[in-house]
């Protein structure tokens, strides 16, 4: 581990740019979410190159419902999960927690993640911020931070029953202003092609369900990265319930 990982600060965003130069069609970075320093070694050391933390698995950890972890037990378990490996860490930090640019930058720069997740739903209301709003609100992450961190809009008009072309509005706007990637959630695979058509431009995040096409065909649908959301945590849950019910009815526990 290298002298800057040690101290917590990691390889820089650049290096996390460099990943995400997929030529069209190629097969996406892939990027698994640790939700606390024992998962991220293992990803790690599964040969994942970078890292993306779940807000939701975090917050799950921590005992609270998702949406609901104040900042500075999400930023604390962020510095713990950089401080754990040495591949760069790009973390889910919701809508900023009401945080202005400049400080959210700093705190995040703090916790040694080299990128940020910054969603369009309000925190508490859930509801959309107006588009305009939210491309300034990154162009002032995008000033305070300069190129120090990666930049991931998250666009929520899916979870609000909107359409490719609302969705594709509103990444345009969002990488105009500075974004370094944009993130459609709950995309269907097959509008990956129409957002594409649209005029999104640049690496394009995928959040990946069971079910899905392979991670080569989301390449070549246009996806540059996948992620996963809280999927890989409530799949390690599982695997952990099933061990309960081995224990609790006294069968035999296999390694």
């Amino acid at each position: 581990m290298s002298a800057d990982a040690k101290a917590g600060r990691g390889p820089g965003a650049e290096e996390l740019r460099r990943l995400h130069d997929v030529p069209p069609g190629d097969l996406p970075l892939v990027l698994p979410g640790p939700w606390d320093a024992a998962t991220a070694r293992v990803f790690e050391e599964a040969g994942f190159p970078a890292l993306a933390t779940p807000s939701a698995g975090i917050a799950a950890v921590l005992g609270y419902a998702d949406g609901h972890t104040p900042a500075d037990e999400m930023f604390a378990a962020v510095t713990r999960i950089v401080r754990a490996v040495s591949v760069p860490v790009t973390a889910d930090l919701e809508d900023g927690y009401g945080l202005p640019a400049r400080e959210l930058v700093a705190r995040t720069v703090e916790s040694g993640a080299v990128g940020l997740n910054l969603e369009d739903s309000e925190r508490g209301t859930h509801d959309l911020r107006d588009p305009r709003e939210q491309a300034e609100r990154i162009a002032a992450v995008r000033e305070a931070a300069g190129p120090s961190l990666f930049v991931n809009a998250r666009v929520d008009t899916y979870l609000r029953g909107g359409t490719a072309d609302e969705a594709a509005e509103r990444a345009r706007l969002y990488v105009a202003a500075g974004a370094d990637c944009v993130f459609p959630i709950l995309a269907p695979p097959e509008d990956l092609p129409r957002l594409r058509a649209a005029g999104v431009e640049g690496p394009l995040n995928f959040l990946a369900r069971p079910g899905d096409p392979s991670h080569a065909e989301l390449g070549r649908l246009g996806a540059t990265r996948i992620t996963f959301g809280h999927g890989l945590h409530a799949r390690a849950l599982r695997g952990v319930a099933e061990l309960a019910r081995q224990l609790a009815t006294a069968r035999p526990v296999t390694a």
